[in-house]
């Protein structure tokens, strides 16, 4: 089939690999120049099956209020007059409620654990190279009360096939040197060796090069406006390609099969056919510092549960990343919440890197109230979704992609989950 894939970042091009591997004629749309531009350019990095438990949980109503007219918030409402912003806030709401939490947890888990699998057959068939460590991921927690709670989670986690270790602070240092400045400070930690970090940017561009090299195209500065429909079916993309000098190029690419892997802007393109999509745009924040001589940088992934901070260790950077502001589609730089990254990072590991010359970065991730993926099947039959990862992305990328080349091939996915269904 051909078969068109709309947005090149982390999970449109897992997705074009998959269905490549199958066999399908691909295609792959982005209006940026190259592969992971936007949302995949500068993530927090880590691979962490671990991390399930959904933003949506019986604690988080009390915390965002807690946190109203805080600029540097871990997770902050910017309230306006968009009414989907205020739709998507009803049904975060009601997805907070603890059976629906343990459900969404489940959820992601699975598929995130499914996905680690597939990314690593896929670099042992291809030997890519993108700055990966097999260190696992230590979520390490200064509040006594957040700890237990999370010790609770891990059980739950811990049953369903994820290898989650409660570590105390002592384990916590010796598992991870650069923590011991802060190490006061510590209540403990829950150590996932399973998991894994790397630049999704990186495996995003090298995926997409080797893909070409096998037959997958890319139509780079190009724009799909709009989807052609006939007969309960889509017959094609309309799109809009514009190169150097060159005004803007109309043109319909013929799709016998078209997935959606938008992120956040998956929704803009899908309600003029009234495919259901909550998404809203969670603006997330990076800061990614210089090592260079430096020795108090952290080499096993860390997740700071008070501020919703990653540290993930990417050659001779350290990527610092985390926190979610609600607030619409802007990518503008907030000074504060860029600062507060900073800061953290440098208050937890003094000699981490340079000072001076942090790249700031601040990407849209597509996030459902639930947190659980739109991956799977539309009203039309030939209309595939391959979005709403959030914060899970990079984490769920290959699973997804995998999965949904069996949902298009007609075959069983190997894993348990939720994918979506016609209506």
């Amino acid at each position: 089939m051909r078969v068109v894939i709309l947005g090149a970042g982390v999970v449109g091009v897992a997705a074009a690999w998959y269905l490549a591997d199958d066999g399908h004629e691909v295609t792959v749309v982005d209006r940026q120049g190259g592969p992971a531009l936007e949302t995949s350019f500068a993530n927090g990095g880590q691979i962490s099956a671990s991390h399930a438990e959904p933003w949506a949980n019986p604690r988080a109503p009390l915390q965002i209020l807690k946190w109203l007219g805080r600029d540097d918030a871990p997770l902050l409402f910017r309230l306006t007059g968009d009414w989907r912003q205020w739709r998507w806030g009803l049904q975060f709401l009601l997805e907070c409620l603890p059976g629906r939490t343990k459900r969404n947890t489940l959820q992601c888990l699975n598929l995130a654990l499914y996905s680690r699998d597939c990314l690593k057959a896929l670099r042992a068939a291809t030997g890519i190279r993108y700055d990966h460590l097999e260190r696992g991921i230590l979520q390490f927690y200064t509040d006594a009360r957040e700890f237990a709670d999370a010790v609770r989670m891990a059980e739950l986690i811990r049953r369903h096939g994820c290898d989650r270790e409660v570590k105390t602070t002592k384990e916590c240092v010796a598992l991870e040197p650069a923590l011991h400045p802060c190490r006061e400070r510590l209540a403990g930690g829950i150590y996932t060796a399973s998991d894994e970090s790397g630049d999704a940017q990186r495996f995003t561009q090298e995926l997409a090069r080797i893909a070409a090299t096998r037959g997958t195209v890319f139509r780079w500065n190009t724009t799909a406006s709009s989807l052609v429909v006939e007969g309960g079916a889509v017959r094609g993309v309309r799109c809009s390609s514009t190169g150097g000098e060159r005004a803007a190029e109309e043109q319909t690419l013929a799709a016998d099969a078209v997935v959606v892997a938008l992120g956040s802007y998956s929704p803009l393109l899908l309600a003029p056919l009234r495919v259901p999509c909550p998404i809203y745009p969670a603006k997330g924040y990076s800061a990614t510092i210089a090592i260079n001589g430096h020795r108090g940088a952290p080499t096993v992934s860390l997740t700071d549960l008070a501020c919703k901070l990653v540290f993930s260790r990417l050659g001779d950077r350290l990527r610092v990343a985390g926190t979610a502001e609600l607030s619409g589609y802007g990518t503008e730089l907030n000074r504060v919440r860029c600062e507060a990254l900073v800061r953290r990072a440098f208050d937890l590991f003094p000699d981490a890197g340079e000072r001076e010359g942090v790249q700031f970065w601040a990407g849209l991730r597509p996030a459902t109230p639930s947190n659980v993926p739109l991956v799977g099947g539309t009203r039309y039959r030939n209309l595939f979704l391959d979005t709403g990862h959030g914060t899970l992305g990079w984490t769920m990328a290959c699973g997804s992609g995998r999965a949904l080349a069996d949902l298009i091939a007609g075959r069983k996915p190997e894993v348990e989950f939720a994918f979506t269904r016609p209506l």
